[in-house]
């Protein structure tokens, strides 16, 4: 088998650019303050009972806050937040400073504004997965009532979903 066919870090990467995603943030309440960080590997596992999943680096700055958290946000993000998808995916950024917009939602999670759908989950079980740890949440809260379009991230960018 040629070498450029086995199973490496840069082999994963190299098909995962083919993959689009859709990009959401995911964000908690911290000891410090709120956390959140920008996530691809989000997917819904089961609608009985309604459950979510995403994947987080033990190494991100936000893992130790989701690694305690009762509850997490996790919110859909449109074409327009680009740049809200860069603060968040962006080590040593004041991701929830101006011009972020955001609240104190249900269960004291932070919710982002003007993102096309939230949800609020309940953290049932954090598995370990190489260097990550799947988070699965079951849905307590949520809004699906933003506009517009989805924003995806495909080859090392994001972008805006074609027709």
């Amino acid at each position: 088998m040629p070498a450029d066919l086995l199973a490496t870090p840069d082999l994963l990467r190299s098909v995962f650019r083919r993959h689009a995603a859709g990009v959401a943030v995911v964000t908690a309440r911290g000891e410090a303050g709120p956390v959140g960080f920008t996530a691809t590997s989000l997917a819904s596992v089961s609608a009985e009972p309604p459950l979510l999943s995403f994947g987080i680096g033990t190494d991100a700055s936000s893992w130790p806050a989701i690694a305690t958290a009762d509850h997490v946000g996790v919110h859909i993000l449109g074409e327009h937040q680009r740049e809200l998808a860069v603060t968040f995916a962006r080590s040593g950024a004041d991701r929830f400073g101006p011009p972020t917009a955001w609240r104190d939602g249900p269960e004291g999670v932070p919710v982002l504004d003007g993102v096309l759908a939230w949800l609020v989950g309940r953290v049932v079980a954090r598995v370990p997965a190489g260097d990550h740890r799947i988070v699965l949440a079951e849905v307590v809260h949520g809004d699906p009532t933003g506009t517009g379009r989805p924003l995806l991230y495909h080859q090392g960018r994001f972008q805006r979903l074609g027709d």
